[in-house]
């Protein structure tokens, strides 16, 4: 197990975003942040990924409209990508069939911000019980210093803690975890060391973190701080979404040195 970049397309009202999390409030559109809107389609993206062999890449959905332009990305790369945002167990087979290699859940598995193991398990028989289809989103954020899931867009948060025993939980029924840390989400503030140390203590099972990552030194600093067992999502500091800190074809020469 090696430490990999993994990229992503971030889909808001149908356009390739880089928005900051912790701003994602449906009901105050005002507050929205958004670092950059791309003018390139969402299948350019996922052409660039394919062409590079970028695996486990993942597009999420934030908020509606935004199937056709998920479905472009997945046309694009079919079997090559996850998707995420709005997965539920009435369309989680209906996405993989329209080319997705995983889908995401997060949201649907906290009603009232409890966590439900029935529609976990509703989902898995929607996908005939093959957890390898599935990719379980724990985004969270920190409160009174422990870290717990935050649901629809990162602005509810939930009772369910992340640790040992919540992981241990979860991964007989998933194939991997992705894990947005919400509070450092599109501010290219520098990652949550203490999160990243955490996940490689608790995870057996593949993990992506996601929130902060801002330069090519973050991938080495998740490497080293997950022993190789993280990987690491950068997003808004990236060139090919307007950031500065890291070029696209660094991380994908960083990938190909990681044996």
């Amino acid at each position: 197990m090696m430490t990999r970049f993994r990229p992503c397309i971030d889909l808001h009202a149908g356009s390739v975003k880089q928005i900051v999390g912790g701003t994602l409030n449906t009901t105050t559109p005002d507050v929205l942040k958004t670092n950059w809107t791309s003018e390139h389609p969402s299948a350019y993206y996922a052409d660039l990924y394919r062409k590079h062999e970028l695996a486990g890449a993942h597009v999420i959905m934030l908020g509606p409209g935004n199937d056709g332009a998920a479905q472009e990305a997945l046309g694009a790369w079919e079997g090559g990508m996850q998707v995420g945002g709005g997965i539920n167990e009435k369309n989680a087979k209906e996405w993989v069939e329209r080319g997705a290699e995983k889908v995401i859940i997060t949201s649907y598995l906290f009603p009232d911000s409890k966590f439900s193991m029935d529609r976990l398990q509703a989902v898995l028989q929607a996908l005939d019980n093959d957890k390898s289809k599935l990719v379980i989103d724990l985004s969270c954020r920190r409160k009174d210093d422990k870290w717990f899931v935050a649901t629809n867009k990162w602005q509810t948060i939930t009772d369910f803690e992340l640790n040992q025993d919540s992981i241990a939980l979860l991964e007989p029924h998933c194939a991997e975890f992705l894990i947005h840390a919400a509070d450092v989400e599109g501010l290219q503030s520098g990652i949550d060391h203490e999160l990243v140390t955490k996940l490689a203590e608790w995870c057996s099972i593949p993990v992506t973190y996601a929130g902060g990552g801002r330069s090519l030194e973050d991938l080495e600093l998740v490497k080293k701080l997950s022993n190789g067992k993280v990987d690491l999502t950068i997003g808004s500091a990236l060139d090919i979404f307007g950031g500065s800190g890291v070029k696209f074809e660094d991380c994908v020469k960083w990938n190909e040195e990681q044996t």
